[in-house]
């Protein structure tokens, strides 16, 4: 049987731990193959704690977050690439956005993890979102590199952003991550970059699993909230 695989396209080297660790994490744990693609290293806007060693340069930002999000991705039990297209701001051209579409076509993903639609707070997280939508239209083009298979219709969610009110973000999707929730803190505890976050996506967890046991009536100490672009087909309420 081919291993079912999983995209998950993140804006900085550390957003796919805090939103979207504990669904990463789960599916790796029922042996499925989850794909990190990294945008950028949150170099510029996400690494204050770094930027404050005196003498330290770009170069050597990027080498810390990529040490991070590497060992955080093990943890979780995913691969994850990197392609440093900067970040504040977070810019492509049309080869990376076809080489998105590419990854759709090699990877296949029965589903696809990505940011809001709206931030206002961090303009990257929204082009994020922007360039997982539209990679996953280019590859179900016929006319898009012919010679491979165009995929079908992976259905994409959109992790939790830090202020979700003000980006018109609602969950319509409540994961229960309690059983994976000790290798998501772990997942953390290798962000010493943004060590202040850990705490509040801690609170984050808990109160997503509190949603989750109420619109349940199951016990769920933990959950992340996810909102969903695309209908849900199905025979079965």
């Amino acid at each position: 049987m081919q291993q079912k695989t999983a995209l998950v396209v993140s804006a900085h080297a550390a957003d796919f731990v805090w939103r979207a660790g504990g669904a990463i994490a789960l599916y790796a744990s029922r042996g499925w193959h989850v794909h990190i693609l990294c945008l950028s290293f949150g170099e510029r806007g996400e690494s204050a704690k770094i930027w404050k060693t005196p003498g330290v340069t770009l170069d050597q930002v990027k080498q810390a977050r990529r040490k991070e999000a590497e060992k955080a991705a093990a943890i979780l039990g995913a691969s994850v690439e990197f392609l440093d297209c900067g970040d504040y701001p977070l810019r492509v051209s049309d080869d990376i956005l076809f080489g998105i579409a590419d990854r759709y076509r090699s990877l296949r993903p029965e589903f696809v993890l990505t940011h809001s639609f709206r931030d206002p707070y961090n303009f990257d997280h929204p082009f994020a979102n922007h360039l997982a939508l539209e990679a996953r239209v280019i590859a179900q083009a016929h006319g898009h590199n012919p010679d491979t298979p165009v995929i079908g219709a992976p259905p994409v969610f959109l992790f939790e952003p830090h202020q979700p009110e003000q980006c018109e973000w609602k969950p319509a999707l409540f994961l229960d991550i309690s059983s994976v929730w000790d290798k998501k803190y772990e997942a953390f505890q290798t962000m010493d970059a943004q060590e202040h976050l850990w705490e509040y996506y801690t609170r984050v967890g808990l109160q997503r699993g509190a949603q989750a046991s109420r619109n349940s009536g199951q016990k769920i100490k933990y959950a992340e909230g996810y909102q969903c672009v695309y209908p849900r087909v199905t025979d079965a309420f």
